[in-house]
């Protein structure tokens, strides 16, 4: 499949540049410049961008490409009915850090809805894709096959709640308590997502800020691996919209009206 090749080639630009900050006696240490918003950038999300945005501008040259480092992303804003949405290296810091955990990130979507997604975690061997309707996948290095959500909970087992390495909030502990018993797991960058659907996570509440290109491709992972993801209100995330902020969301093996009743 031609966009999981392109998640692997960037992903093989990014740990060009992974094995620099590996490597203790390195001559040649990672530039690292900080964005608006204080988030860091490196010389391997440029790299990785770069390959995605020709390769997917010369596979199907009639639809637009938006990732988070084009640099002209805010006036592309609202988009076209029919786009990619791109995070080129998302966990930057997880991937300075060293931890692995950080991924490629391209979905397409389709007036408002992502209807296919493919994650790549290259530090990890593992790629992940899917879509409502399409299933979900994994490759872990090179055995594939299926995958899909748990089922909720029954009999004392513990919820299994997946939050942020980089971005753990007070609003999302108070969320994990109200789940008894509850078992929390963190991880990096959208593979939080892929932990629900893949079934070793039940629920991922995001209680804090993020942006479309962080989220969509993983979505339709979740959704088509039978999950859900749905904002506080119970409507399922969109893209495109005029403002590329995210609303708070929980991405979840189970439905809004299992999880969000009595969330004040």
């Amino acid at each position: 499949m031609a966009v999981l090749d392109i998640v692997k080639r960037s992903g093989w630009a990014i740990l060009q540049y992974y094995s620099e900050i590996a490597s203790a006696d390195s001559r040649h240490p990672l530039k690292v410049t900080h964005k608006e918003d204080r988030s860091p950038l490196t010389e391997a999300d440029l790299a990785s961008h770069k390959i995605i945005v020709s390769a997917l501008s010369e596979l199907t040259p009639h639809l637009p490409v938006i990732s988070e480092e084009d640099g002209k992303r805010v006036p592309k804003y609202p988009a076209p009915e029919c786009f990619w949405l791109v995070d080129p290296l998302d966990g930057t810091k997880e991937f300075l850090a060293g931890s692995g955990e950080f991924t490629v990130n391209i979905a397409l979507i389709w007036h408002g809805k992502s209807i296919f997604g493919v994650v790549g975690a290259p530090a990890l061997d593992l790629i992940y894709w899917g879509g409502e309707g399409e299933g979900a996948f994994r490759i872990d290095g090179i055995m594939g096959g299926s995958i899909e959500i748990a089922p909720w909970p029954v009999s004392g087992r513990p919820v299994r709640i997946v939050a942020s390495k980089s971005h753990m909030t007070p609003e999302t502990l108070a969320f994990a308590q109200r789940f008894k018993p509850n078992e929390l797991i963190q991880a990096g960058s959208s593979l939080k997502f892929c932990r629900v659907a893949e079934g070793s996570a039940d629920l991922y509440p995001r209680l804090g800020p993020t942006c479309e290109w962080d989220t969509a491709a993983a979505q339709a992972v979740v959704e088509g691996a039978g999950g859900h993801v749905f904002d506080l209100e119970g409507r399922a995330l969109r893209y495109g919209k005029k403002e590329i902020l995210n609303p708070y969301f929980v991405a979840s093996s189970v439905s809004s009206e299992v999880i969000l009743p009595g969330l004040s």
